[in-house]
């Protein structure tokens, strides 16, 4: 490398720089201690060498990351549109536009006939960022939050990154993959100061029911605990009883999004229901942790509520559930064991014994040598997690065809 500089003379001259000799060969620079105990979000690694596999000319059939396939509907592409021709392209306030907290609060009134207070809800980017909000208001460094183990791997960061502990429940087919509330009373300890639950769940797809979620929430206040409820999944259910925990308590806290039954991913917009005493320290924790969701976003979201767009996501979920009944019995076809029916999300939870007992080696192979993504149960907590892969079925019928056949090739020769 060469660097110019100036002599005694004031005449520029050339010194070649050994780069061994630089400065930041040998830095000292340090991590936080917080992040040595993040555990990475293996599905983003499984789409990353999905992408190299096809940018090498592959065919990959994508069963590994919990995106729909359709694009945002065009009703909500449109609002955008007009929103940018506007020029409404600055902040929103840190809680949110107010049409789009009051279009959510009507939302609660019609499907769950439960009447939300516009102020307690606020815009966040994503259920990422709502997630975010609440760890940093509701727990303490040295605190636990009990959750279930599988579950969706980024709340036990969010804890972590807390320097509080994830409490992790093992749970299985017999519980439906939710929690009992003998297995609560184990795995409750002295520190403990909430419980983050998921209905419908990632990624076994099963959910509370509502004799269920009043007896966990009754649980909650016994032990004086915050209940929070991730319902990001809502909409995207198969069964005809889905409760919101704000159906049974106003001191609980939701958290929802735009991204799966609404198609919103990459807009980056969800929103967190919070008792009304929180009103105020929410707001001040928008303001500093993002100032304010996605303004665009924002205005797409209220076409979300469209008699036009939501015809069009009731489509999708029919579609959704065709899939899963045709992945279901495919998968029972070629040997995964599949204890529960998935009545929510777009996940099937299938258990590998009959091929490996190595769920990360397993989904390697079928992607290099076969060309199917799946996601390890690795992913997902600790509790069997070598014996699980989760199928997302986030692609067409022709897709997902062409997956179980190379499943079923390549599984025949494990």
């Amino acid at each position: 490398m060469i660097c110019k500089i100036a002599g005694d003379s004031q005449v520029n001259q050339e010194v070649e720089l050994n780069p061994d000799d630089s400065p930041m060969k040998d830095s000292q620079l340090k991590t936080a201690h917080r992040v040595e105990n993040i555990s990475p979000f293996r599905v983003m690694k499984v789409l990353q060498r999905a992408r190299q596999l096809e940018a090498e000319g592959k065919k990959i059939v994508h069963m590994e990351v919990g995106e729909p396939d359709f694009s945002t509907a065009q009703p909500i592409v449109n609002a955008a549109q007009v929103a940018l021709k506007k020029g409404y392209t600055h902040y929103s306030t840190a809680a949110g536009l107010p049409e789009l907290r009051e279009a959510i609060s009507r939302l609660y009134a019609d499907r769950y006939h439960v009447s939300i207070d516009p102020q307690r809800i606020f815009i966040t980017p994503g259920a990422s960022g709502g997630l975010n909000l609440l760890a940093n208001l509701l727990v303490d460094q040295g605190a636990g939050v009990l959750m279930t183990d599988p579950a969706y791997p980024c709340n036990r960061n969010y804890i972590r990154l807390m320097g509080a502990q994830p409490q992790l429940i093992p749970v299985g087919p017999e519980s439906n993959y939710q929690p009992t509330i003998a297995l609560l009373n184990e795995y409750v300890r002295d520190n403990t100061c909430g419980l983050w639950l998921a209905s419908p769940a990632n990624p076994t797809g099963t959910i509370i029911s509502r004799q269920q979620l009043g007896e966990i929430n009754e649980w909650a206040g016994k032990h004086n605990l915050h209940l929070l409820l991730d319902e990001i999944y809502h909409g995207l259910h198969y069964v005809d009883d889905l409760p919101s925990l704000l159906e049974l308590n106003e001191q609980g806290f939701v958290v929802n999004s735009f991204s799966k039954y609404y198609g919103m991913t990459g807009w980056r917009v969800g929103w967190i229901v919070v008792p009304e005493q929180f009103i105020s320290q929410v707001d001040m924790l928008c303001q500093n942790l993002f100032i304010a969701a996605s303004t665009i976003s924002q205005y797409a979201a209220l076409a979300a509520f469209s008699a036009g767009t939501v015809e069009i996501l009731e489509q999708r979920r029919a579609d959704f559930r065709r899939r899963r009944d045709f992945l279901h019995g495919a998968l029972s076809d070629i040997g995964f064991t599949i204890d529960v029916e998935a009545e929510g999300a777009f996940y099937i939870y299938a258990g590998i014994e009959k091929f490996s007992d190595n769920s990360e080696e397993f989904c390697r192979k079928m992607l290099e040598q076969y060309g199917v993504a799946i996601t390890p149960g690795t992913d997902f907590g600790d509790y069997r997690a070598r014996q699980f892969v989760r199928f997302a079925y986030t692609t067409d019928m022709e897709n997902l065809a062409l997956g179980v056949e190379r499943l079923a090739r390549g599984c025949a020769l494990l």
